[in-house]
This record gives C-alpha cells, structure tokens and sequence, in this order.
C-alpha cells in the first residue's frame, strides 16, 4: 500500500491522484481503453462492435439450442443496455435468427446461424493475434496474477450467479 500512496504523488510532490483506489481505478480505465483499440479496429473491419461479437461467441456456445434475449444479456462480458439494438444489427446481417415460441410469444429465442459460425470461424485467428498484440508482452505468470486481482477487484460487484466468479 506504501508503494501505491507514494505513487499517487508526482515528483514535485503535487498530487495526481485523490486516493490509491482512485489511481488503481484510472489505470484500469485508461488500460482498458487502450487495449480496445487494437479489437475496435480487427471487429469495425467487419462491421461488428466487441458486444456482437461476444454475443455471437456465446450463441455459438450453445449452438444448435437457442438462447432467451436476456439469457444472452446476462451472459455478456460487459452491460448490453440496448440488447434489441445490438441483436438487431446481427439478425439484418443474418448472423443471427430469432424465435418467438408459439406457448410464449413475449420470449425471443436467439440462434446463431451458418453465417454467423462462419463469420466467427474467419475471424478465430485474426482475434487470437488481435489478444497477443495486446497481452502478449505479459508472462504467463503475470497474466495469471492479473486475472487473479482483477477476478479480486470484482468480485464483491458480481451477481452471485455470474460465470466470471
């Protein structure tokens, strides 16, 4: 914790930041920034944003079974406010199909379609180099103490179902 007060100061001795929470926060959020760039720029190449394709990833998980609308919402890495909008840029591309059951009409089941399996198929390699230009300075006993912190740092904000505990 000494280490982390003691940066929070420049050295001129004038503060950068209120707290170590706050400097801890602000570094995630400029990382995250950071490394977003590299995966805006692979996805907006194929007209995605990192929402749709995580969404496709997780219908293609369950593939051939469908997903409710807010199954597919709950399981999203980040908060999808507007997931109608978000499947619907999927569903006029045909990367997605959507149900309504006939004993519930107010469900919307989603499906992953051959179009969009292709589409995640093409993109495997690109994604994977897309996460070593990313990370890939990092050992892999770095990446597991930062999992680790960051599953930490989370861990009291998580729904007590969440898959990410």
């Amino acid at each position: 914790m000494a280490d982390v007060q003691q940066d929070t100061v420049t050295t001129r001795g004038k503060r950068r930041f209120d707290s170590a929470e706050q400097e801890v926060f602000l570094n995630l959020w400029r990382s995250y920034d950071r490394l977003r760039v590299l995966e805006e720029e692979l996805f907006g190449q194929h007209g995605l944003t990192a929402q749709q394709y995580n969404a496709m990833r997780l219908l293609r998980a369950v593939h051939p079974e469908k997903l409710p609308t807010l199954g597919l919402a709950s399981r999203l890495v980040s908060r999808a406010p507007d997931i109608t909008r978000l499947v619907d840029g999927l569903h006029d591309r045909g990367l997605v199909v959507r149900e309504r059951p006939a004993d519930n009409r107010r469900i919307v089941m989603l499906g992953i379609t051959d179009a969009g399996i292709a589409l995640l198929n093409d993109l495997a390699e690109k994604v994977q180099q897309c996460h070593t230009a990313q990370l890939g300075h990092l050992s892999a006993a770095e990446m597991k103490t930062l999992v680790g912190l960051l599953k930490k740092a989370r861990q009291p904000h998580e729904l007590p179902d969440s898959s990410w505990i």
